[in-house]
C-alpha cells in the first residue's frame, strides 16, 4: 500500500493548523483554564522528550543495542526521581529570577556575558544535529509510505512550515518570560497522539503480525537469536554511558528545560511529574520490542529505524499507517518548535541584545516590536540552519547516532549545574575553562568526524580523526566530561570570584540571606521611569514599572523607600525575563543607581529577609527548615500577644506592629513597617515620641480619646541590644508594650463605687442617730418659742440655733451624698485640693458610725497641704484606712494623722493603737480579697482599692507597725507648690 507525497504532505498541513487551534483555544479562553494548570497536561507536555529518535529510532536501537535503548529513558526516570534535590531548585530559581533558559541560568550564576555566549553557541551547535535529525525522519517516513524518492522540494518546504507554526505558536508574544498556555496544551496534544499511534502499531504487531501473544511467543522460541540480541548488549554495552547521557539530556536540553522550567504554569505539578513523566515514557517503550519483531518477521530487509511504518503497510488499512505516520510528524514538529523557541530566546539575550541594546533605528521605535521581529529572525535562521546540517548529514548516519551526539553536548553542562547549586567556590573561569575543555574535546571526538564522513572536511596529515568502533560514545563521553571537571575544578580553585558571583552564589545555593545595602537615588515612582527611560524609552519605561508594581500588589500614590527598592528589584527581575539577567542588571544598575554608602534602615533589612523566607518553607531543609520554623513560631507568637506590641529601630523606623496594636490604634501594619515613627498620625506619634525621650521604663495610665471614646492605657518599654544587623549603630532599637486598661479602669470604678456603698450602709445607724440629736433640738426649740412668743430677743436665738442644726444635718447629708457618687474613667478630674480638708470630710464620715463615735482623732495637718488629684478618690483613701483603724482599735484609743514635707512628696502618716497586723501578712494586705476580719465582717477590697487610688495619683502606700504597737500606713503623694510663700507649711 503506498501513498501520494501531495496528501502526506497536505496531512502535515492540516495536523499542524490542528495544533495551532488547539493552541488558539487555550490561550484565548475557549479551553477552560483548569486544563493548561492540570497536572496531567502539564505532564504530556514534557513528552517533547520523546522525538523522531523515541518514535522511529528505538526500534533500531534496540536492533543495534538490545534492551540498552530503555537506558535512554531509565536516565531520565532518575534524573525526575531527584525531583526535590535537582529540578525543584532550578524551578525556584527561574521563577524567582525570571531565568527563562539554560544560558540565562549559567549567567546568572557566574555572572559572565561569555558563560552566556558560550553555552549560546554549544547548545546552538550541540542541537543543530538533532533538528537535522528530524528532518530527516520526516523526509524518509514520506518515502517509505510513499515507496518512491522524496523530492529535494519536500524538504526545505517542510522546514518552512516549521517556521510558520513556531512563530505562530510561541513567538506571537514580544517575550520569552510570558507563559505560553496554548503551546503547552498543543505539546501535551500532540504527546497524546503519539503514545496512541505507537500502542496502536505495537498492538498490532503484537495482534495483527502475531496473533496474538502466544503465536509472539511461539516466534521468539522459533528465534531464540531475536530474544539474546536483545540481553548480549546489556551484558557488553555501554549502558552506564547512556545512563548518564539521558540523565543530563532530562532537563538541560534546550526543548526540557524549556517545557519543565519556562513553560511550567503551576510550581506544584512538578510533584506530579516526577512520577507521571516516568510513567509516560514507560507505556511509550512497551510496544518497542513487539515492533521490533515484527518488522524483523514482516520487513527484514527494510531500516530498522523506521520498523513501525513498515509493518503497519501489511495491515491492509489506511488508517493504521497515517496513524503511525501523524505520530512520528508530531515528535518531529514538536522537537523542532519548541528547541527553536528556546534556541532563539537564548540568542537573542546572549548574542543578538548585548550587541545592539538599546536599537537605536529611529526616536520613536516599538522596542518590543523589535524584540518580537528578531526572535521571529532567529526562528527561521535556526530552522534553516539546521536545514542546511540535514543536506550535510543525508544519509550518513542512524537516527539515534546523531542524538547521542547532542547528547554527549549537553551533558557538558552537567559540571556547571554541580557548581550552580553545590559548589559556592565555584567561578566563572572555572566554567568557562571546563566547558571550554570539554567542547573542544566534543567537538574532537564527534562532531570532526561527522562533518568528515559528510565530506565537508578532510583528513589532513596533522592529525587523525578517530573512527566510530562498536561503542562510540563512551570514549567521547568519558574524555570530554573528566577534561570538563577537571578543569572546572582546578579554575575555580586557583581564580577568586568576584562580589557579584557570591551574592548570585549565595542566591542559587540558599545558605544566607544577606539583606541589601543602598539607598535607591530615585525619589518617587515618576524618577524611576524617567531614569529607566533614558535608556529603554518612554513607553517601554512605563510598561515595565507598571508590570513591577502589579507583581508587586503596590499603589503607585502609596509608595515608601522601603518600596521603590523593591520595585527596582523585581524591574530588574522582568528584565531579565525580556532580555536576559547580565543586560537587566547592567540596565538596572546604570539607570537606577543607589547610594552604596547610605546603610539600609534596620526595619528594612528586617522586611527583607521576612520576605525571602516569607515562602521559603519548601526551600530550606535540615538544621534551616528548623530555625525558619522556629523563627515562624515566635513571629506567630509576637503576633497574636494580646497587648500591643511595636518595635523601633535606631533610626527610629517601625520594624515591627503586631495585630493588637493595631486593633488599638486602628493603623493596619501594611502601611507602617520601615515607616517613622514621627509619621505617624495624632496621638500616636506624640505618645510614643514623648514616652521614648522619657527615661521611665513605664507610663502608667496615660488618658487619650480613640474615636470620641476615652481610653485608658499602660506604656512599658525596653531597649533591645544590636542583633547584628547593623553592628555600627551601637543599638538594636526599642520595643513599646501597650496595655489597654479601659475595662478595667471601669471595673475598679465599679468596684469604688461599691464599695461607697457598703461604707454608707454600715454608717446608716449613725447617720439616723446625727441626724434625729439635731431635729429633736429643732423640735424643743420650736415648741419654746410657741411659749415665749412675746420674748423677741429669745426668738432670735432659737431661731440661730434652729438654723446651726439645720446646717448641721445639711453638711452630714452632703457628705453622705459625695461619698456614694458613682464613678467611670471619664470622671476622673484632676483639681488642686487641701489635703486637710479631704481628711476631715473623712474623719466626719467616719464618726457618723458607732465605732467611729467613740474613738479620739488627731488631725496634725495644715490646711495649706494641696495636691492635684480626684477629691472624691482622696477621700475614699482616707475613709477606708479610718474605716480599718476604728475595727481594729478600742473603744478612747486615738487615732492620729501626721504628715512631713519631703522634697516634692508631702507624707502622710495614719497610725493607730489597735492590735496591728502580723508581719507575715503585711504583705498580703494590698491582695483582692485578702482580710484579717471574720467571714462577713469585709469584703476584703478596701485597701486594695486605697493601693490602686493611690498609684493612679503617682503616690505610693506602706505599712509598717506604730510606736503604741498599732498600724501605721504611710503614703507619699505629689504636693502641688504653693504661689504664695506665707501660706507654705512648716516641717
Amino acid at each position: 500500500m503506498t501513498f501520494e507525497l501531495w496528501q502526506l504532505f497536505l496531512l502535515i498541513v492540516a495536523y499542524l493548523f490542528i495544533l495551532f487551534v488547539i493552541a488558539y483555544s487555550a490561550e484565548q479562553g475557549w479551553l477552560p483554564s483548569r486544563i493548561a494548570k492540570h497536572p496531567l497536561t502539564y505532564i504530556l507536555s514534557l513528552g517533547v522528550y520523546a522525538t523522531s529518535w523515541s518514535f522511529y529510532g528505538s526500534v533500531g536501537f534496540a536492533h543495534q543495542q538490545g534492551y540498552n535503548f530503555l537506558t535512554i529513558y531509565i536516565g531520565v526516570t532518575l534524573a525526575f526521581l531527584l525531583t526535590p534535590i535537582l529540578l525543584r531548585p532550578i524551578l525556584n530559581l527561574c521563577r524567582e529570577y525570571q531565568l527563562t533558559s539554560l544560558a540565562d541560568l549559567f549567567a546568572f550564576r557566574y555572572q559572565s556575558q561569555l558563560a552566556g555566549v558560550l553555552v549560546t553557541l554549544f547548545m546552538l551547535t550541540g542541537t543543530l544535529p538533532y533538528i537535522a535529525l528530524q528532518v530527516r525522519a520526516v523526509t524518509e517516513s514520506l518515502q517509505v509510505l510513499s515507496n518512491e524518492s522524496t523530492p529535494v522540494l519536500i524538504a526545505p518546504i517542510f522546514c518552512a512550515t516549521m517556521i510558520l507554526f513556531a512563530v505562530l505558536f510561541g513567538a506571537r508574544h514580544f517575550s520569552s518570560r510570558e507563559k505560553h498556555e496554548g503551546l503547552v496544551v498543543a505539546i501535551a496534544f500532540e504527546s497524546l497522539i503519539k503514545l496512541t499511534a505507537l500502542l496502536a502499531v505495537g498492538l498490532f504487531a503484537i495482534f495483527g503480525v502475531f496473533d496474538g501473544f502466544e503465536g509472539m511467543q511461539q516466534w521468539l522460541n522459533r528465534n531464540p537469536q531475536a530474544l539474546e540480541s536483545l540481553y548480549a548488549p546489556v551484558r557488553e554495552g555501554p549502558w552506564g554511558t547512556l545512563l548518564l547521557l539521558s540523565f543530563a539530556a532530562a532537563f538541560l536540553l534546550p526543548r526540557q528545560f524549556h517545557m519543565i522550567f519556562t513553560e511550567n504554569i503551576e510550581p506544584r505539578t512538578l510533584c506530579s511529574a516526577s512520577w507521571g513523566f516516568p510513567l509516560f515514557l514507560l507505556l511509550l517503550n512497551l510496544a518497542i520490542p513487539p515492533i521490533l519483531w515484527a518488522g524483523l518477521q514482516t520487513s527484514p530487509d527494510s531500516s530498522a529505524d523506521f520498523y513501525v511504518l513498515a509493518i503497519t503497510l501489511e495491515s491492509g488499512s489506511k488508517f493504521l499507517p497515517i496513524l503511525a505516520f501523524i505520530g512520528g510528524v508530531s515528535a518531529a514538529s514538536a522537537m523542532i518548535i519548541v528547541t527553536t523557541l528556546a534556541l532563539a530566546a537564548m540568542c537573542m539575550n546572549h548574542l543578538v541584545l548585548p550587541a545592539s541594546f538599546p536599537p537605536r533605528l529611529s526616536p520613536n521605535m516599538d522596542i518590543y516590536r523589535w524584540l518580537l521581529w528578531g526572535r521571529r529572525f532567529l526562528i527561521a535562521a535556526i530552522i534553516l540552519t539546521g536545514f542546511g546540517f540535514y543536506l550535510l548529514l543525508e544519509r550518513n548516519q542512524g537516527l539515534v547516532q546523531l542524538g547521542l551526539i547532542s547528547f554527549i553536548a549537553v551533558a557538558q553542562f552537567l559540571p556547571g549545574i554541580v557548581g550552580l547549586f553545590y559548589w559556592r567556590r565555584a567561578t566563572r573561569d572555572g566554567f568557562i575553562a571546563g566547558l571550554l575543555g570539554g567542547g573542544l574535546i566534543w567537538a574532537y571526538t564527534l562532531l570532526l568526524p561527522l562533518l568528515e564522513r559528510s565530506g565537508l572536511l578532510e583528513s589532513s596529515g596533522g592529525f587523525t580523526l578517530p573512527q566510530p568502533g562498536s561503542d562510540p560514545w563512551s570514549g567521547p563521553t568519558f574524555w570530554s566530561l573528566t577534561i570538563n571537571t577537571g578543569l572546572f575544578v582546578f579554575v575555580s580553585l586557583i581564580t577568586r570570584s568576584s562580589a557579584k558571583e557570591r551574592e548570585a552564589a549565595q542566591a542559587c545555593c540558599k545558605k544566607s540571606l544577606a539583606p541589601p545595602t543602598g539607598v535607591l537615588l530615585a525619589d518617587s515612582v515618576k524618577e524611576v521611569e524617567q531614569q529607566l527611560a533614558r535608556i529603554t524609552g518612554a513607553e517601554m519605561a512605563k510598561h515595565e514599572v507598571d508590570r513591577a508594581l502589579t507583581d508587586l500588589g503596590l499603589i503607585h500614590s502609596e509608595l515608601h523607600r522601603a518600596d521603590l527598592r523593591r520595585l527596582r528589584e523585581r524591574i530588574e527581575r522582568n528584565l531579565s525575563g525580556l532580555v536576559g539577567p547580565l543586560l537587566a542588571r547592567m540596565i538596572v544598575d546604570d539607570q537606577l543607581q543607589m547610594e552604596p554608602h547610605t546603610r539600609t534602615t534596620l526595619a528594612d533589612s528586617v522586611q527583607f529577609i521576612e520576605e525571602q523566607l516569607g515562602e521559603s518553607k519548601m526551600k530550606l531543609q535540615g538544621l534551616a527548615a528548623e530555625l525558619d520554623g522556629l523563627r515562624r513560631y515566635h513571629r506567630q507568637v509576637l503576633q497574636d500577644l494580646p497587648l500591643g506590641v511595636c518595635s523601633i529601630g535606631p533610626d527610629m523606623s517601625v520594624i515591627n506592629w503586631n495585630i493588637e496594636m493595631s486593633k488599638l490604634s486602628g493603623l493596619s501594619s501594611s502601611g507602617l513597617v520601615g515607616e517613622s515613627l514621627l509619621s505617624l498620625p495624632e496621638p500616636w506619634s506624640g505618645l510614643f515620641e514623648t514616652f521614648l525621650q522619657n527615661p521611665e521604663p513605664q507610663l502608667r495610665k496615660v488618658k487619650l480619646r480613640i474615636d470620641g471614646q476615652p481610653r485608658l492605657f499602660n506604656l512599658h518599654k525596653a531597649a533591645i541590644d544590636d542583633p547584628g544587623l547593623h553592628k555600627e549603630s551601637g543599638s538594636g532599637g526599642t520595643v513599646i508594650l501597650l496595655e489597654d486598661l479601659t475595662e478595667i479602669h471601669q471595673l475598679e470604678g465599679e468596684l469604688v463605687h461599691s464599695e461607697r456603698l457598703a461604707s454608707i450602709g454600715r454608717l446608716a445607724a449613725g447617720v439616723a442617730h446625727e441626724i434625729g440629736n439635731p431635729v429633736t433640738g429643732i423640735a424643743s426649740l420650736s415648741q419654746n418659742m410657741m411659749h415665749d412668743i412675746d420674748d423677741h430677743e429669745f426668738q432670735r436665738e432659737g431661731l440661730e440655733l434652729i438654723l446651726q442644726q439645720t446646717g448641721r444635718i445639711a453638711n452630714i447629708v452632703q457628705s453622705l451624698v459625695n461619698f456614694s457618687h458613682g464613678g467611670t474613667v471619664d470622671d476622673f478630674v484632676a483639681t488642686d485640693i487641701e489635703l486637710c480638708d479631704a481628711i476631715e470630710e473623712a474623719v466626719r464620715l467616719v464618726q457618723l458610725s458607732h465605732e467611729g463615735k467613740q474613738l479620739h482623732y488627731n488631725n496634725h495637718c495644715q490646711r495649706a497641704l494641696t495636691i492635684n488629684g480626684d477629691r472624691q478618690r482622696i477621700t475614699q483613701v482616707f475613709v477606708n484606712l479610718l474605716s480599718n483603724a476604728c475595727d481594729a482599735s478600742q473603744p478612747g484609743d486615738t487615732i492620729s494623722i501626721d504628715y512631713q514635707i519631703d522634697g516634692s512628696y508631702i507624707v502622710i502618716e495614719l497610725s493607730d493603737q489597735g492590735h496591728g497586723i502580723p508581719d507575715e501578712l503585711a504583705e498580703k494586705i494590698f491582695e483582692p480579697f485578702f482580710t484579717t476580719k471574720q467571714p462577713g465582717e469585709g469584703t476584703g477590697l478596701g485597701l486594695p482599692l486605697v493601693y490602686s487610688i493611690v498609684q493612679e495619683h503617682s503616690g505610693t502606700i506602706t505599712l509598717s507597725k506604730s510606736n503604741s504597737s498599732g498600724s501605721l500606713f504611710t503614703i507619699r503623694l505629689p504636693r502641688v507648690e504653693r504661689p504664695s510663700a506665707d501660706h507654705e507649711p512648716q516641717e
